[in-house]
């Protein structure tokens, strides 16, 4: 996990398909911007020797808090270190918990819908309609036949989702089994499982983990991750974690100002983006980012998982009776 305190950009102008292009390349550190200048230029030389071979290479690297693709480390705001883990502020202005081993895994809910029922109920209204017509003349009104509809569509789309949603049962319940299901069939394993606005939070105790090992590929596969954060987990080589609540949860329409939130920011936006992240502060207090609910398979807790459950419960009050948001 790479989360660097400084950033800087470089960029050279070369003569590319018979015409001056600019490439360009950003560089990082943790000691200075100075150090980070050196490092960008080195990757644009980088770069530029690449292109002139005639590899296929970016001509620019999209400033963006993270980018997998390429491999570039996490771009946010430093808030805190403690030991190996840091503490953020990411591109919609939510702090951020990374660490390098300790496992994190976030279950997002499915909510399921669609139109399927409403038109398989209109398909079985409009052929019983015509078969009815067939028999009664009189029974030929278009009028009738789409306020029939109307009524017939509502009412029968409605008790089929009714009715499919009970059979299913609730989606939350259903990831919550899959997790239990998982702790039950790994006895060696310890979770904590907390509750989040779109589902859970796993948090394994036990052991530390590799981000990119085929055990944590596994154990997000079996309880079936979100996988954007799977893919960001692998990319950026560490876990993560949101630690306070979402703007738009807590009144606050906007994402953290100036757009698009990246890190650094000019002197010029340092005034919008502090004014704007009192703002969110203030709205903030009295909310939590989840809620913990219960322990799940064994009980054993690594020393680096310890003091990472109690920064964890601390930033995001998991332990309160907030609304989590």
């Amino acid at each position: 996990m790479i989360v660097p305190e400084f950033w800087s950009e470089a960029k050279r102008q070369i003569s590319h398909h018979d015409r001056q292009t600019t490439i360009r390349r950003f560089g990082w550190s943790d000691e200075s911007e100075a150090a980070a200048q050196e490092h960008a230029r080195g990757r644009l030389d980088d770069a530029i020797e690449h292109i002139q071979a005639g590899e296929q290479m970016l001509l620019r690297e999209p400033k963006v808090p993270y980018n997998g693709a390429d491999g570039l480390p996490i771009r946010e705001e430093i808030i805190a270190r403690h030991g190996d883990a840091v503490v953020t502020r990411n591109a919609y202005g939510a702090l951020c918990l990374n660490t390098p081993d300790v496992l994190f895994a976030d279950v997002d809910v499915t909510i399921k819908g669609g139109c399927a029922p409403y038109f398989y109920s209109l398909f079985l209204y409009a052929a019983g309609y015509f078969v009815l017509a067939r028999m009664f003349v009189e029974a030929r009104s278009i009028w009738l036949f789409l306020l029939g509809a109307i009524f017939f569509v509502i009412i029968a789309g409605s008790i089929w989702h009714w009715v499919a949603d009970r059979l299913a049962g609730n989606p939350k319940d259903i990831a919550r089994r899959r997790i239990e299901r998982f702790a039950k069939r790994s006895p060696d394993w310890s979770l904590r499982l907390y509750e989040t606005p779109l589902g859970w939070r796993v948090l394994v105790t036990h052991a530390t983990f590799d981000p990119r090992s085929e055990e944590v590929r596994s154990f997000f596969e079996k309880i079936e991750v979100d996988p954007i954060y799977e893919r960001m987990c692998f990319n950026q080589n560490c876990f993560r974690a949101r630690v306070s609540p979402k703007p738009w949860r807590v009144g606050i329409p906007d994402h953290l100002r100036p757009r698009p939130g990246v890190w650094p920011v000019s002197d010029a936006g340092m005034a919008v983006r502090t004014r704007w992240v009192r703002h969110y502060e203030q709205k903030s207090k009295g909310f939590a980012a989840c809620r913990f609910d219960s322990n799940l398979g064994g009980t054993s807790e690594c020393p680096a998982a310890a003091s990472i459950v109690r920064l964890h419960d601390e930033l995001a009050f998991a332990q309160s009776d907030y609304p989590i948001a």
